[in-house]
Protein backbone atom coordinates (compact mmCIF):
# COMPACT_ATOMS: atom_id res chain seq x y z
CA UNK A 1 0.00 0.00 0.00
CA UNK A 2 2.83 2.36 0.96
CA UNK A 3 4.28 2.17 -2.87
CA UNK A 4 0.60 2.69 -4.52
CA UNK A 5 0.54 6.17 -2.35
CA UNK A 6 4.06 7.08 -3.09
CA UNK A 7 4.11 6.75 -6.87
CA UNK A 8 1.02 8.33 -6.61
CA UNK A 9 2.49 11.40 -4.62
CA UNK A 10 5.48 10.72 -6.64
CA UNK A 11 2.69 11.86 -10.26
CA UNK A 12 0.73 14.67 -8.46
CA UNK A 13 4.32 16.45 -7.24
CA UNK A 14 4.86 15.99 -11.44
CA UNK A 15 1.83 18.08 -11.74
CA UNK A 16 2.49 20.52 -9.22
CA UNK A 17 6.42 21.79 -10.27
CA UNK A 18 6.81 21.00 -14.28
CA UNK A 19 5.22 22.92 -17.24
CA UNK A 20 2.38 25.42 -17.52
CA UNK A 21 -0.30 25.25 -15.21
CA UNK A 22 -3.80 26.34 -16.47
CA UNK A 23 -7.12 27.09 -14.43
CA UNK A 24 -10.33 27.95 -15.50
CA UNK A 25 -13.30 29.04 -13.33
CA UNK A 26 -16.21 30.99 -13.59
CA UNK A 27 -15.33 33.55 -10.86
CA UNK A 28 -11.59 34.65 -9.63
CA UNK A 29 -10.51 36.27 -6.59
CA UNK A 30 -7.77 37.37 -5.27
CA UNK A 31 -6.37 39.09 -1.98
CA UNK A 32 -2.73 40.33 -3.07
CA UNK A 33 -2.02 40.97 1.05
CA UNK A 34 -3.49 37.84 2.66
CA UNK A 35 -1.79 35.76 -0.63
CA UNK A 36 -4.65 34.09 -1.67
CA UNK A 37 -6.60 33.05 -5.05
CA UNK A 38 -9.43 31.85 -5.07
CA UNK A 39 -11.54 30.19 -7.72
CA UNK A 40 -15.17 29.71 -8.22
CA UNK A 41 -17.67 27.57 -10.11
CA UNK A 42 -16.81 24.59 -12.61
CA UNK A 43 -12.89 24.97 -11.68
CA UNK A 44 -10.58 22.50 -14.11
CA UNK A 45 -7.16 22.34 -13.85
CA UNK A 46 -5.02 21.26 -16.15
CA UNK A 47 -0.85 20.48 -16.16
CA UNK A 48 -0.34 18.35 -18.68
CA UNK A 49 -2.24 15.41 -18.81
CA UNK A 50 -3.41 16.43 -15.04
CA UNK A 51 -6.42 17.23 -14.57
CA UNK A 52 -8.37 18.30 -11.18
CA UNK A 53 -11.97 19.61 -11.16
CA UNK A 54 -13.69 21.29 -8.21
CA UNK A 55 -16.24 23.54 -6.75
CA UNK A 56 -13.67 25.90 -5.56
CA UNK A 57 -9.99 25.95 -5.53
CA UNK A 58 -8.09 28.30 -2.88
CA UNK A 59 -4.30 28.54 -3.85
CA UNK A 60 -2.44 29.93 -0.75
CA UNK A 61 0.68 31.63 -1.83
CA UNK A 62 4.16 32.78 0.01
CA UNK A 63 4.74 36.34 0.81
CA UNK A 64 5.60 38.87 -1.28
CA UNK A 65 9.24 39.24 -1.46
CA UNK A 66 11.60 41.52 -3.43
CA UNK A 67 14.68 38.58 -4.09
CA UNK A 68 12.16 35.68 -5.23
CA UNK A 69 8.69 35.09 -6.82
CA UNK A 70 5.62 34.13 -4.68
CA UNK A 71 5.29 30.30 -4.52
CA UNK A 72 1.96 28.01 -4.05
CA UNK A 73 2.30 27.14 -0.16
CA UNK A 74 -1.28 24.95 -0.03
CA UNK A 75 -4.13 24.21 -2.24
CA UNK A 76 -7.39 23.56 -1.33
CA UNK A 77 -10.13 21.91 -3.75
CA UNK A 78 -13.47 21.73 -2.59
CA UNK A 79 -16.83 20.53 -3.92
CA UNK A 80 -17.26 17.65 -5.81
CA UNK A 81 -13.26 17.36 -6.68
CA UNK A 82 -12.16 14.60 -8.81
CA UNK A 83 -8.43 14.06 -10.13
CA UNK A 84 -6.85 12.81 -12.50
CA UNK A 85 -2.81 12.23 -12.47
CA UNK A 86 -1.03 10.31 -15.31
CA UNK A 87 2.99 10.05 -15.04
CA UNK A 88 5.16 7.67 -16.78
CA UNK A 89 4.44 4.23 -16.01
CA UNK A 90 1.17 5.11 -13.90
CA UNK A 91 -2.18 6.84 -14.72
CA UNK A 92 -4.32 7.53 -11.22
CA UNK A 93 -7.86 8.66 -10.80
CA UNK A 94 -9.51 9.86 -7.32
CA UNK A 95 -12.11 12.16 -5.52
CA UNK A 96 -13.05 13.16 -2.25
CA UNK A 97 -15.34 16.09 -1.43
CA UNK A 98 -12.02 17.77 -0.05
CA UNK A 99 -8.37 17.68 -1.47
CA UNK A 100 -5.32 19.75 0.30
CA UNK A 101 -1.76 19.73 -1.07
CA UNK A 102 0.99 21.07 0.51
CA UNK A 103 3.86 21.24 -1.91
CA UNK A 104 6.54 22.02 -0.12
CA UNK A 105 5.81 18.97 2.46
CA UNK A 106 4.75 16.76 -0.43
CA UNK A 107 1.83 15.97 2.05
CA UNK A 108 -1.87 15.40 0.32
CA UNK A 109 -4.70 15.09 2.25
CA UNK A 110 -7.97 13.55 0.85
CA UNK A 111 -11.06 14.19 3.23
CA UNK A 112 -14.68 13.02 2.85
CA UNK A 113 -15.62 10.06 0.62
CA UNK A 114 -11.89 9.60 -0.03
CA UNK A 115 -11.08 7.33 -3.48
CA UNK A 116 -8.13 6.69 -5.18
CA UNK A 117 -7.51 4.19 -8.35
CA UNK A 118 -4.37 3.22 -9.94
CA UNK A 119 -6.06 2.45 -13.67
CA UNK A 120 -3.31 0.35 -14.95
CA UNK A 121 -3.06 -2.33 -12.11
CA UNK A 122 -6.36 -2.14 -10.89
CA UNK A 123 -6.29 -1.14 -6.94
CA UNK A 124 -8.58 0.72 -4.97
CA UNK A 125 -8.37 2.06 -1.47
CA UNK A 126 -11.31 4.03 -0.03
CA UNK A 127 -11.44 5.57 3.13
CA UNK A 128 -12.92 8.66 4.84
CA UNK A 129 -9.98 10.30 5.10
CA UNK A 130 -6.48 9.63 3.33
CA UNK A 131 -3.50 11.31 4.70
CA UNK A 132 -0.04 10.79 2.69
CA UNK A 133 3.32 12.47 2.90
CA UNK A 134 5.51 11.45 0.13
CA UNK A 135 8.80 12.65 2.15
CA UNK A 136 8.29 10.44 4.87
CA UNK A 137 7.07 7.78 3.01
CA UNK A 138 3.97 7.94 5.68
CA UNK A 139 0.58 6.94 4.54
CA UNK A 140 -2.68 7.03 6.70
CA UNK A 141 -6.20 5.78 5.66
CA UNK A 142 -8.82 6.11 8.16
CA UNK A 143 -12.79 5.33 8.09
CA UNK A 144 -15.79 5.13 10.01
CA UNK A 145 -17.72 2.57 11.64
CA UNK A 146 -20.72 2.32 8.66
CA UNK A 147 -17.57 3.19 5.45
CA UNK A 148 -14.56 1.39 6.77
CA UNK A 149 -11.16 1.58 5.15
CA UNK A 150 -11.38 -0.31 1.94
CA UNK A 151 -8.23 -1.91 -0.17
CA UNK A 152 -8.73 -3.54 -3.12
CA UNK A 153 -6.21 -5.00 -5.33
CA UNK A 154 -6.00 -7.77 -7.81
CA UNK A 155 -3.68 -11.06 -7.37
CA UNK A 156 -3.43 -13.17 -10.11
CA UNK A 157 -4.86 -17.02 -8.31
CA UNK A 158 -2.16 -19.60 -9.77
CA UNK A 159 -4.56 -22.30 -9.47
CA UNK A 160 -7.06 -20.07 -12.19
CA UNK A 161 -3.99 -19.41 -14.36
CA UNK A 162 -2.93 -23.42 -14.53
CA UNK A 163 -6.65 -24.13 -15.76
CA UNK A 164 -5.96 -21.68 -18.42
CA UNK A 165 -3.55 -23.56 -19.85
Amino acid sequence: MKYLFLTFLAALTLMANEGKLIIDAKKFEANDAKGISIFTGNVKLKKAEDRLNSDRLDVYMSAKSSTKKRSPLKYIATGNVTFEIVSQDKHYEGKGDKVIYYPSKQQYEIIGNGFIKEKIEDRKIYGNKIYINQITGEAKVSGTDSKPVRFIINIEDKKEKKADK
